[in-house]
């Protein structure tokens, strides 16, 4: 865990080395991430106020589902807005998915227009809306459905908003937004923060920031940074 930016390309180097050179499953990194979050969202949540955890597809979403698992275990009222068609789930996401899926947490669909319309009142009575959409992988335009999902979170009045990573919408690296873009109230970011995140207007999107570690030692953060610049 450090507070010295990094870029897509370096994330996703700490991610590959823990995998591959250490040894530590990609589950164990996505636990440890969405347990982490949850520690600190489980500080802003009141007792029995709801929060609502929008998921994408990709391990973004599964950070997502890690968290709504340690929240429900700590006595939290959960509720898990899937912004995708369950079966296009693949690896550790799906893994945290089905785990999720068995334990009584409430699940609404929320992945075509339809359905986020139907879901949006749903939402809009939480006291948090966790953005667990897309992560560091995301740049360019954001695609129909997801900009209804995105614009069903910013549409909610009084709601605080956290984003798991980076705010969907968000390019990590030149911190420009797409349209829309989640604008979090606070952003808990995995290992570092983002090269992006203080860049133009991105810190309108980011707001409060919290660093959370998943695991990986200090000395192969500061060996990506010497290899990619």
């Amino acid at each position: 865990m450090t507070s010295i930016p990094l870029t897509r390309a370096q994330v996703r180097e700490v991610d590959r080395i823990a995998v591959e050179e250490l040894g530590i499953p990609g589950v164990v990194l996505m636990e440890n991430a969405g347990r982490g979050a949850a520690q600190i969202i489980l500080h802003e949540a009141s007792e029995g106020g709801l929060v609502s955890i929008v998921c994408g597809c990709g391990n973004n979403g599964g950070d997502g589902f890690v968290i709504a698992r340690h929240l429900a275990n700590a006595g939290q009222r959960v509720a898990v807005f899937l912004a995708c068609d369950p079966s296009k789930l693949s690896g550790d996401a799906a893994t945290n998915y089905h785990i999720v899926s068995r334990m009584g947490i409430d699940f609404i669909p929320f992945e075509t227009e339809d359905r986020i319309h139907a879901g949006r009142v749903r939402l809009h009575e939480s006291e948090i809306i966790v953005d667990a959409i897309l992560g560091t992988g995301f740049s360019g335009q954001i695609r129909a459905p997801l900009d209804a999902a995105i614009s069903a979170i910013n549409s909610a009045a009084g709601v605080d908003v956290i984003a798991i990573d980076v705010p969907s919408g968000l390019d990590c690296d030149s911190g420009a937004p797409s349209n829309p873009t989640v604008k979090a109230q606070r952003t808990i970011t995995f290992v570092a923060p983002k090269q992006g995140f203080g860049i133009g207007g991105a810190p309108e999107f980011v707001g409060r920031l919290h660093v959370v570690g998943i695991g990986t030692p200090p000395a192969l953060i500061r060996r990506v940074r010497q290899q990619i610049k």
